[in-house]
């Protein structure tokens, strides 16, 4: 195990309208008001997504398995923002529901937001992690 003390910094309430781009405001944010590491809550609705629940087989390099939102879904979760280079990359595992029916997973890739989604983003100080391929698992991971 690896850790890295901080502190919080600047605080960010972000409203998400119907039809947002989840992952790409959560970058564009992060772009915009220089955040280099923060992590965040997600709450709301969402009609699209691609998330990975976990690999085919426990090897190496892990084979994703995908899934898909296809319809309005509730959304909750949690996750954070670290930098690949100059890139703000985003790392967010989530719980999806519809119905009596939940899934939990990394969202990844199309996540549209449905009617409204809350954000509560906090920048963390004082942190050197930045995110780094891995050349085992071919995935870019945190390095503390």
């Amino acid at each position: 195990m690896k850790y890295a003390s901080g502190q919080i910094g600047r605080v960010f309430v972000v409203r998400f309208e119907d039809g947002d781009d989840v992952l790409g405001g959560l970058v564009d944010l992060a772009k915009k008001e220089g955040l280099r590491s923060a992590a965040f809550h997600l709450v709301g609705g969402m009609r699209k997504g691609r998330f990975v629940t976990g690999p085919e087989k426990e090897e190496m390099p892990p084979v994703p398995i995908w899934r898909s939102l296809c319809e309005s879904h509730e959304v909750t979760g949690f996750g954070t923002i670290f930098r690949e280079g100059e890139e703000p990359k985003v790392h967010f595992h989530g719980a999806f529901g519809k119905r009596d029916a939940v899934r939990v997973g990394c969202l990844r890739e199309d996540a549209e937001t449905f009617l409204v989604l809350e954000a509560v983003v906090m920048e963390l100080t004082g942190i050197d992690a930045v995110r780094e391929r891995d050349q085992q698992s071919g995935m870019v991971l945190l390095k503390l």
